[in-house]
């Protein structure tokens, strides 16, 4: 058998695209735990006209084995809201925007699950880390066309009737 390689990545994307440090707290998504305005800790922009901004992603780390041209791999993969980067104006918040922002976070929940998917049946070589990395970046780049998506079809939560919508489709996506 070939020699045992242990690989481990860690990388987090988020929806502003910075880089957050691992000590930052972090909610993990679960079906149960909806978000509150009380877990959006960061300080508003003043120069936004956002009533809030989600900052959610996925993070996955990963072990392989095998040889050079079958490596198995056990992988995690985790959707995350971050407190600390996420904020609201108070004066304009609302059920509403609240439940718009939980969906943001919702749909990167349905894009890890997309991850997770292709990752499991994908067979990879010695080049493994490579290969995820790239999977992963291909993932992401979905996932932010799909959150821009959103937010252009319900005009920032404004368009009820699309909202709506957009509440079915996300809440049939993760039921699946």
């Amino acid at each position: 058998m070939g020699t045992l390689t242990k690989v481990v990545w860690l990388l987090i994307w988020l929806m502003s695209h910075l880089g957050y440090a691992q000590e930052d707290e972090v909610i993990l998504w679960t079906p149960e735990r909806k978000l509150s305005w009380s877990d959006f800790k960061g300080r508003p922009s003043g120069i936004s006209s956002a009533a809030a901004i989600t900052a959610s992603g996925i993070s996955y780390s990963f072990s392989a084995q095998g040889t050079k041209d079958a490596m198995e791999l056990d992988f995690k993969v985790d959707t995350y809201f971050y407190p600390d980067k996420s904020w609201y104006k108070p004066k304009l918040a609302n059920p509403i925007i609240l439940g718009h922002e939980q969906l943001h976070f919702d749909i990167s929940e349905v894009f890890a699950r997309k991850l997770r998917q292709i990752l499991a049946r994908t067979k990879f070589t010695n080049n493994a880390k490579a290969e995820v990395k790239e999977i992963y970046r291909n993932v992401l780049r979905e996932l932010n066309d799909y959150q821009n998506q959103y937010d252009s079809e319900t005009n920032f939560s404004r368009d009820t009737v699309q909202q709506l919508i957009w509440n079915k489709k996300i809440g049939k996506a993760l039921n699946n």
